[in-house]
């Protein structure tokens, strides 16, 4: 048993939400707490059965979109500190792993 692809897409379309143009104003980590809370509530749904292969889809897109999110942020994009990623740079944020 693992997660459909209906709620993959479902999941997949309020990440897309969460972190859309009309975040931009947000604090990062208003942000991050938010999404911290919704994602681990899915998880906590879908933690039944085996969920690792969707749980790394929804893990993958999540630091996908808030690296897209990041980048549009303002005038001024962010960017991560010399000599880190920004995957590196979205852990020391503290966004969590399914």
């Amino acid at each position: 048993m693992s997660p459909s692809a209906k709620a993959l897409k479902k999941e997949r379309e309020k990440l897309h939400e969460k972190t859309d143009h009309r975040q931009c104003f947000k604090p990062i980590p208003e942000l991050i707490e938010g999404l911290n809370r919704h994602l681990k509530g899915w998880k906590n749904y879908f933690d039944f059965g085996y969920p690792r292969v969707a749980f790394g889809e929804i893990n993958s897109y999540a630091r996908a979109r808030l690296t897209q999110h990041l980048r549009r942020r303002s005038q001024r994009p962010f960017r991560p500190p010399k000599g880190v990623s920004f995957y590196e740079q979205i852990q020391r944020f503290g966004l969590v792993r399914l």
